[in-house]
């Protein structure tokens, strides 16, 4: 990892780290360096105007000082286009459109030399992404998980058996490369997942949902976690 970004990826954990802290040798673990090039950046870092404390003695470390503003967060042009490709490569991910338009602004503020080089790499990467379910369906489907409310949703199963179904959507889940909806069917009175590419209709009604949580769902795969995680 070259420095610049090395210094941008420590004042984000500092950031994220808020009250507790964390210390030298934590970072100096995470980014692979001693403890002393820890100390030396986040010097570097304190001149350029972030707002770095310590704390020094046992459970001591460094932090970003609450309430006082931050510098702009900039990307290289590496993590601009990390950005792009993601969104490029997975249009049926829920709320891509949101996703899409936040990376443009990300990058429409890159300085003119980073988008260059952000630009000319991009051009690197082709994405031959498979076609999504239909942006009326999606964002029906956003708009009712956002919202808390009841979704009606024209289904068909794999066996090919249509119906019509009220759902109170609980979560969003990715599976093998295939977007379901999770959530309590009315018709079943049941929790059911349901391929989001089978939904050939969906629309929100005027119904909030009963209060059904994750818990509910059960147990979710080995390897899955919240995209916050």
């Amino acid at each position: 990892m070259k420095r610049a970004e090395r210094l941008h990826a420590l004042s984000e954990m500092l950031r994220r780290s808020g009250a507790r802290g964390v210390s030298a040798e934590r970072l100096a673990r995470e980014f692979e360096v001693s403890a002393r090039t820890v100390k030396r950046d986040l010097d570097a870092l304190e001149k350029s105007g972030t707002p770095i404390w310590s704390r020094p003695g046992p459970g001591g470390g460094y932090g970003v000082t609450a309430g006082t503003s931050l510098p702009p967060v900039s990307l290289s042009s590496a993590q601009a286009v990390a950005l792009m490709a993601a969104v490029s490569a997975a249009p049926d991910t829920p709320y891509a459109d949101l996703a899409a338009a936040g990376v443009r602004k990300i990058v429409d503020v890159l300085d003119p030399r980073t988008r260059g080089r952000a630009d000319q790499l991009a051009d690197r990467i082709w994405v031959d992404a498979p076609p999504s379910a239909s942006r009326a369906v999606r964002s029906a489907l956003e708009e009712a998980m956002v919202e808390q409310r009841v979704i009606r949703i024209r289904y068909t199963s794999r066996g090919g058996a249509a119906t019509t179904r009220d759902v109170e959507p609980v979560l969003f889940a990715s599976r093998s490369g295939q977007w379901y909806l999770v959530g309590w069917c009315r018709l079943r009175d049941a929790m059911r997942w349901f391929t989001v590419s089978h939904i050939e209709r969906a629309s929100v009604t005027k119904s909030l949902c009963t209060g059904h949580t994750v818990h509910e769902v059960g147990v979710p795969p080995v390897n899955a976690k919240p995209v916050h995680g």
